[in-house]
């Protein structure tokens, strides 16, 4: 069995004590596919390290997240733009538009996000979109800028089945995570109307544990709790959910 972690932060500060024993058991568990978001250029030369460690397993990809889109966020795109002119990267992400923490930079994050799906565009990549309190703003600059073109992962979904309809059709898999274990999760409420075909499996380590580890720092070991839960909403054998989740994150990623 092989599963794919779309999203996880394993080059994260809270995984500087025990980084590789954090990825061996991810990969007893099967997982054996990381692909690691960037969030800004402070992160840049761990992200290279992760790599370097874990040549086979670890793909990159490079972005500005957007709660980091502060004043200075042309020289952060500068940053994403020579790196990509530098080497390889898998997608653009995690990009978008957060209104959770603060709405200070709403128009900056605006001209972020569509900066990068353009850079995205240019270089044949997909994107990693981040969308916390902001679905109408994130649909708004997808629905200016659909096409064949565009393409990726919805990272994190936890709208609702319109919204899941409206975001596949941008081209974009949904991102499953350990939201969708939580009580009041709500998106194991429909998922089972979404096709599988869909979906990819992710956790946003170090974030978002799934039950029974919720509050506490989540681990890529933990993907496996979400394919339990993903392949009894389902109703398919775990193997076959893994299966069919990863070769959905080749048909994103190349690879």
């Amino acid at each position: 069995m092989i599963l794919t972690d779309t999203h996880t932060h394993l080059y994260s500060e809270a995984f500087d004590e025990d980084r590789d024993e954090v990825i061996r058991n991810a990969m007893k568990k099967g997982v054996n596919r990381f692909f690691i978001p960037a969030i800004d250029s402070t992160y840049t030369e761990a992200m290279f390290a992760l790599e370097a460690a874990y040549p086979e397993n670890v793909f990159l990809m490079t972005g500005l997240h957007p709660t980091h889109v502060k004043g200075d966020f042309k020289d952060e795109l500068e940053h994403v733009m020579k790196l990509l002119s530098d080497r390889k990267f898998y997608a653009i992400g995690e990009i978008g538009i957060d209104l959770y923490w603060d709405k200070t930079f709403l128009k900056e994050q605006q001209e972020a996000f569509r900066s990068q799906i353009k850079l995205a565009k240019k270089h044949g990549l997909p994107i990693v979109i981040h969308c916390r309190e902001a679905f109408e703003e994130v649909f708004e600059v997808l629905e200016s800028e659909k096409g064949d073109d565009l393409y990726g992962i919805f990272h994190c979904f936890t709208g609702t089945l319109e919204q899941a309809k409206r975001a596949i059709s941008y081209n974009m898999k949904l991102g499953i995570g350990g939201v969708v274990t939580f009580k009041n999760g709500k998106i194991d409420t429909f998922l089972q109307h979404v096709d599988v075909t869909n979906i990819v499996l992710e956790t946003d380590a170090p974030y978002l544990a799934p039950v029974p580890f919720r509050g506490k720092r989540n681990e890529s070991a933990y993907l496996d709790l979400v394919a339990d839960k993903l392949a009894g909403i389902y109703g398919m054998d775990k193997n076959e959910l893994a299966k069919i989740t990863t070769e959905n994150s080749k048909q994103v990623f190349g690879i």
